[in-house]
């Protein structure tokens, strides 16, 4: 499949979700399958295998009732409405694990052998990362890779070494067109309107360059702590667990070239250039801060270095972007849970108006404002006429909702877009394995040399220095 216009009902499939039990599983996955099989988007015959390590087995009933109780908790359509029944038939389980695979094997013949002919096959890897390599191992062992996709879940190594060997081991048991890095911002209904509102509409393309921006900022605050995850968290940080995985994936939408088509080469080939013009990571662009009480988290080290907060000044190099500064940030337990792009436009070459408000700051209110977190907002921010005898401005803006224009029962969250593509082979909105390894080769000054953590409150926005890093502009959020 080269484009995805007039995305065709995906071909038969098998598929099997390997870490059936965990809470990607529970939260995410089975409600996005039930979600796209009462929407009528599943293939017609299809199968659904559900698998866990022994020690978490269940019988076929056991994985049903699960999977019920998860489409309860956090599917849009409730199993209560009509096609549970004939969804849940779909379902079973079986327990496999590296080097104990035969009941696996057996599971997906018999899934097979149901359906009729050639079925396709999907495996989805939504297990711990330091699994995935003896779990490919396995499918190439027992012949189960063959003409088989599979979705690789986040992160894709930790560094650039990590994510090399990675890669060699995927690669040795699938080709890189059968390979599916998943990111599920990028499934986002919103982050494609980025595409649309750009290469769409012939009244922004023209002004996003370098001659009318002069800085963008990728922003993704939350008010969540690392909760129970502390053990995981202080493993990773704030900037392999966002800004690599999530952040840098967004930027090369906001920054990429017109593509010729959709088509995954095309997009894929487009994000590639950006991430090539990525300068490497300059460590005294970056500020990395720890919020107050981390450290009394359970599984976070006493004295850890790990940062809950990663704010990153980094330059597109390029004919389009050069001297744009593009401003990263994310961090856990902050003011507010937002996703938010800004692209703030160059003043006005004269200051004609007396902009005497305090609320007005001349340029602050030039921005396009895109709100990327479904079901998403885009909104120009400008200065107009206060009535009045006086000549003085106020702010005004201009506004696109996407609730309040589209059928919400129309979207798709976004694991469900991906498996959907992923379903149909189409690899636009995943992650090539050169972007992965560029990412992790531009942020190797930064891993090897990380400044040292700075304290913030819960409830702020980070340090103080974070305002010294994006000065002389200023963070969008919060609005002060």
């Amino acid at each position: 499949m080269s484009s995805r216009d007039g995305l065709p009902r995906p071909d038969n499939t098998v598929v099997v979700l390997f870490g059936a039990t965990g809470d990607l599983a529970k939260r995410k996955l089975l409600p996005g399958w039930f979600h796209l099989y009462a929407a009528g988007l599943l293939p017609k015959e299809f199968r659904l295998i559900g698998s866990a390590p022994p020690a978490t087995a269940m019988t076929d009933e056991q994985f049903r009732e699960h999977a019920r109780e998860a489409c309860t908790d956090f599917c849009i359509t409730k199993p209560d409405d009509g096609p549970w029944t004939e969804f849940s038939n779909y379902l079973s389980f079986v327990a496999a694990e590296p080097g104990n695979y035969a009941d696996l094997a057996a599971a997906v013949q018999q899934a097979e052998k149901e359906i009729g002919g050639t079925p396709e096959r999907l495996y989805h890897l939504a297990i711990p990362p330091v699994a995935f390599t003896s779990m490919v191992q396995m499918l190439g062992e027992s012949g189960l890779n063959k003409g088989a996709r599979v979705i690789i879940e986040k992160p894709f190594g930790t560094d650039l070494d990590s994510a090399r060997k990675l890669d060699q081991a995927v690669h040795k048991v699938f080709d890189e067109s059968q390979v599916f890095r998943i990111d599920h911002f990028l499934g986002k209904e919103s982050v494609d309107n980025i595409l649309a509102f750009r290469f769409a509409n012939g009244l922004f393309e023209p002004v996003w360059n370098r001659q009318h921006i002069r800085y963008v900022e990728i922003d993704v605050p939350e008010t969540l702590s690392v909760t129970d995850r502390g053990a995981f968290y202080d493993a990773t940080g704030a900037y392999r667990d966002m800004v690599v995985t999530h952040l840098f994936q967004v930027l090369a939408f906001v920054a990429m070239e017109p593509p010729v088509s959709l088509s995954a080469k095309h997009l894929r080939d487009e994000k590639a250039k950006v991430y090539e013009a990525l300068k490497p990571i300059d460590v005294t662009h970056v500020v990395r801060g720890q919020y107050e009480g981390y450290l009394s988290e359970p599984g976070v080290a006493p004295d850890s270095q790990t940062e809950t907060l990663a704010a990153v000044r980094v330059e597109v190099d390029n004919w389009r972007w050069h001297g744009v500064p593009f401003f990263l940030r994310s961090g856990k337990c902050m003011g507010v849970s937002r996703q938010v792009i800004t692209l703030g436009f160059q003043p006005p070459p004269l200051r004609m108006f007396p902009a005497h408000r305090k609320d007005t700051p001349y340029g602050r209110q030039n921005e396009i404002v895109i709100d990327f977190a479904d079901p998403g907002a885009i909104k120009l921010n400008f200065l107009a006429k206060v009535p009045g005898a006086q000549l003085s401005l106020g702010n005004a803006e201009m506004a696109f909702y996407y609730k309040d224009s589209f059928a919400a029962s129309h979207a798709l969250e976004g694991y469900e877009h991906l498996i959907l593509l992923a379903m149909a082979g189409d690899q636009s909105l995943f992650t090539s394995s050169y972007g992965i390894e560029r990412l992790w080769e531009i942020s190797e000054p930064l891993l090897q040399n990380p400044p040292p953590v700075q304290p913030y409150a819960k409830g702020s926005y980070g340090p103080n220095s974070i305002k010294e890093l994006i000065a002389p502009y200023h963070w969008h959020l919060p609005h002060v």
